[in-house]
């Protein structure tokens, strides 16, 4: 007697062995092709235009002239550097959703060195100085909650989170304390005539100091996670704090060490926003970037080189869809939604890489006695 037994119409399971590179990037690019194919599908129902200019306008926004060109550059490494900061506390599954907070601190610091310190001490001196005290604070807003999670389990999420309202309180506090002029409730551009304390130009550019500092970051951060002790330790931690402990390591002075680094790099972010870039500290010189840093990290898979090309597709798609709101009078909704429709198949990208979806047709005869 035969029993027929119905197979789904669709399975789902975990690909038991990692795809070639060479696949994985392949379904990257398609999802990045389709997702610029719904876009103009969405803009020419909404706009009645071409897909084409309005994609053209998007190049234009971000590297038009050459002074948006070196704009485009500095905050892909804005964006980079934080990235990196996430990626030792992500690869260690200890979540840090803190580094907006953690580049504030940074950024405090490198501003009253410039403000306290720009009649006593020259620029070269000043700036080393700006960045060991960037370091240091944020390494200390990392390291607590790293002391925290390691000594009574707090979740790092909530903590986190929380240090960056804390920060921002902070923020508040000192832009009303040095606020200039008087009653303007900001900062404004600090040391304008003397420029004590900016990055100096490099090869006749303003921002090639950063460019410089991010990308020997992304350097050191890739062999310190990839081929240090220390490296391996974080990785063994992020897989099983219980295998990490059969091999005799020590736990919670990885997560505390580890935090601080992750929080050292963020520190070293506000460093760049001030001194290399705005020339000032407000609430909102982390702008958002510390939650863009953790898509990036996450889909460089904490590959710091894979980090570079990801931070330079956020930062065009945001370019772009500003030229794009301002050259056709748009709804800044509408640009967002482009570049939503962009991550979204970006993101859902993973999920094919990571998964693998089997279709089934007919039945499954099973004989019984």
């Amino acid at each position: 007697m035969t029993k027929q037994k119905k197979e789904p119409l669709v399975r789902i399971s975990k690909r038991t062995s990692g795809l070639p590179t060479w696949k994985a990037w392949g379904i990257r690019v398609a999802a990045l092709a389709a997702s610029l194919v719904v876009c103009a599908l969405v803009i020419y129902a909404i706009v009645k235009m071409n897909p084409l200019k309005v994609y053209g306008a998007m190049f234009e926004g971000a590297f038009g002239t050459n002074k948006r060109i070196w704009v485009t550059i500095r905050d892909t490494m804005m964006l980079l550097c934080i990235a990196i900061g996430l990626a030792p506390a992500f690869k260690m599954r200890f979540w840090n959703i803190g580094a907006e907070g953690q580049i504030l601190v940074g950024g405090i610091a490198s501003a009253a060195c410039m403000i306290y310190l720009s009649k006593t001490v020259t620029t070269l001196p000043l700036m080393l100085l700006m960045l060991a005290l960037s370091i240091v604070a944020g390494a200390i807003w990392g390291f607590i909650p790293g002391l925290f999670k390691a000594k009574w389990n707090t979740n790092e999420t909530l903590f986190t989170l929380m240090m960056n309202y804390i920060a921002i309180q902070m923020c508040a506090y000192f832009v009303a304390l040095w606020e200039n002029p008087f009653g303007s409730n900001t900062v404004g551009v600090i040391n304008p005539q003397t420029r004590i304390g900016w990055f100096p130009k490099l090869l006749g550019q303003d921002y090639m100091l950063n460019v410089i500092i991010v990308l020997t970051l992304t350097v050191g951060m890739f062999i310190y996670l990839r081929y240090s002790k220390q490296g391996y330790e974080i990785a063994v931690v992020g897989e099983s704090e219980n295998t990490a402990r059969y091999a005799a390591i020590n736990v919670r002075k990885v997560i505390m060490r580890t935090m601080a680094i992750s929080g050292a790099v963020c520190g070293i972010a506000g460093f760049l926003a001030v001194s290399g870039a705005s020339h000032t500290i407000s609430v909102s010189t982390a702008g958002g970037r510390g939650f863009t840093a953790i898509i990036v990290a996450w889909l460089a898979k904490f590959n710091t080189f894979v980090m570079i090309l990801i931070s330079a597709l956020l930062i065009f798609l945001d370019k772009g869809s500003i030229e794009i709101a301002s050259r056709y009078n748009l709804s800044n909704h509408v640009s967002n939604m482009l570049t939503g429709i962009i991550l979204f198949f970006i993101l859902g990208s993973e999920f094919f890489i990571n998964y693998q979806v089997k279709f089934h047709h007919g039945s499954k005869r099973e004989a019984r006695a």
